[in-house]
């Protein structure tokens, strides 16, 4: 019985061991990102496009954009005047991008 009990224990520590935690937010890339590819239509929050649909933190509850998932899912997919970064940037860099423009919402864009 002990061996039984000893090779589970060993079993449980290999599954542990190579499970690979997902990537830790990296807020700095998100701003590099929003930067590099969000900044001519988004500079400050705004839109220029449709001033309306800023990314200020009451225009985001408003248009039901106020989570990451919507958030990347917009930015993943593009939607109207808006492109698709999907093809152009890596999963973590959007998310990185989406969790950048939340906390930025929340601080009132500096």
């Amino acid at each position: 019985m002990k061996k039984f009990f000893f090779g589970f224990f060993i079993a449980c520590l290999t599954l542990i061991s190579s499970h690979n935690p997902a990537q830790a937010v990296d807020i700095n890339n998100g701003e590099n990102i929003f930067t590099a590819n969000c900044s001519a239509c988004h500079a400050g929050g705004n839109n220029v496009i449709m001033p309306e649909k800023t990314l200020k933190k009451n225009a985001l509850e408003e248009n039901s954009m106020n989570s990451v998932g919507a958030i990347t899912y917009q930015v993943t997919n593009g939607k109207n005047a808006m492109p698709a970064f999907g093809g152009r940037l890596s999963e973590d860099d959007i998310e990185d991008v989406a969790n950048f423009v939340l906390a930025q919402s929340g601080k009132g864009w500096e």
